[in-house]
């Protein structure tokens, strides 16, 4: 199942995504005539992974991690499929990353990895959208629209070898398999459950692989991951 986010004249609403439509028990919304999709859910935090992926650390010459190595976004960040991600007028070394990302279903601590399935509503596509020429993470990645995420959660999937690939602008800048990360989502929720208590609705990501190249203003990103879908955005201009 698909469960989706529409913003509507009244206001937003969830439901169940099928065609083109989202319904729940008051109402249907039809998208493009009711309804535009939003990022699907509203997290207290987005805790994203780096460094999850051999191709990353070769790229960007990193030291392979021993434990997952995870910073937070905010919900500032937050963009919807097809919104526009602002290139922020003070960076000049913007990238991209397609990630899997987790939605957390029950306010949880201290989770086993056998247990994550459990607490887990479903998965969904993160673009970690960053300005490397800034100094520190915070200063990087934390700024608005720079989490795009959607277009819907899918409740029914294996995170486990799962096919991806980024287009930019009709090319091929990401291609991977799930499975080559070096710590599967199972063990990066539990590991991070171990710190902080997740709440229902935050986000999890779990790393990209190697992202070659930047992206620009007017550029159309599309992050695509096997059984749930494909995350649209468009790079506006300076702001």
């Amino acid at each position: 199942m698909r469960i989706a986010r529409v913003r509507t004249p009244d206001g937003v609403h969830t439901g169940r995504y099928e065609d083109g439509v989202v319904t729940n028990q008051h109402s249907s919304f039809v998208l493009g005539d009711d309804a535009e999709l939003t990022y699907p859910c509203s997290p207290s935090a987005l805790y994203c992974v780096g460094r999850n992926y051999a191709q990353t650390l070769s790229q960007m010459s990193y030291e392979r991690p021993d434990e997952p190595d995870f910073f937070i976004k905010p919900p500032a960040s937050l963009v919807g499929p097809d919104e526009h991600i602002r290139y922020p007028r003070w960076s000049e070394e913007v990238t991209y990353a397609g990630e899997l990302a987790a939605v957390i279903d029950t306010e949880c601590h201290e989770i086993d990895p056998e247990s994550v399935s459990e607490i887990v509503r479903g998965y969904t596509i993160l673009n970690d959208v960053d300005a490397l020429d800034q100094p520190g993470r915070t200063a990087r990645k934390a700024f608005e629209t720079s989490g795009p995420l959607g277009p819907w959660i899918e409740t029914d999937i294996d995170p486990s070898g799962i096919e991806m690939e980024t287009v930019i602008n009709g090319e091929q800048r990401q291609s991977a398999n799930t499975d080559q990360m070096l710590f599967d989502p199972d063990e990066i929720i539990s590991f991070l459950s171990q710190r902080v208590t997740l709440q229902p609705e935050d986000v999890i990501a779990f790393g990209s692989p190697a992202n070659p190249g930047t992206i620009a203003p007017h550029d159309t990103i599309e992050i695509t991951y096997e059984g749930i879908g494909t995350l649209r955005n468009t790079v506006g201009s300076p702001q």
